[in-house]
């Protein structure tokens, strides 16, 4: 009798045994199931409507209109300025940069300050058009470029900027940013 008692507690420990480890195996590959579709799946964030439409972007890619909003916001920011304006003007680039760029780029605003300081040279930036490429994370911003000195505007002339853009993960990060210089007739493309 001893036996068969014995031999039937072990049968139920192990159906036991056997049901924890198929639960145990269940569910193991549900949490791998819905890692995969967790990290795999393009996240979104609704921003707040500054242009016509709401505005989103995704871990998928950068959308026109964001890339669109950036640029002109970036735009603006980097190429209006005065001697009044210069530490926060700096600041609030910099913030805008990539870390990978920041070095750089913070080399040539120092230079701007330092020749800007104390001056009395003032400019400001009217957006005329706009490219985007978002495949390239590249934005061409035209417009005219107006240099003041004390309040006499001594020059008002057509400038083309090109910013260079990095989307990692939701953040878009500016990487380079330069004018571009028109081509000579009979120059090589």
């Amino acid at each position: 009798m001893d036996f068969s008692y014995q031999h039937g507690q072990s049968q139920r420990v192990l159906r036991q045994r056997n049901v924890l480890g198929v639960a145990a195996f269940g569910l193991t590959c549900a949490v791998i199931a819905l890692l995969l579709f967790a990290t795999s799946r393009p996240r979104e964030i609704v921003l707040a409507p500054v242009l016509q439409s709401p505005v989103t972007i995704s871990s998928s890619g950068v959308s026109h209109e964001y890339l669109e909003m950036v640029t002109r916001d970036t735009a603006l920011l980097m190429l209006n300025r005065s001697p009044g304006n210069l530490d926060y003007w700096m600041t609030s680039v910099l913030n805008l940069v990539a870390p990978r760029a920041q070095g750089r780029i913070k080399a040539d605003l120092v230079k701007i300050v330092s020749e800007q300081r104390g001056s009395s040279v003032s400019q400001f930036f009217a957006i005329d058009t706009m490219s985007i490429d978002t495949k390239n994370l590249r934005s061409t911003v035209n417009g005219k470029l107006n240099t003041i000195v004390g309040q006499q505007v001594v020059s008002s002339d057509m400038r083309t900027f090109e910013f260079q853009w990095e989307y990692s993960g939701l953040s878009l990060k500016l990487i380079g940013f330069g004018i571009v210089t028109p081509k000579k007739p009979g120059e090589a493309q």
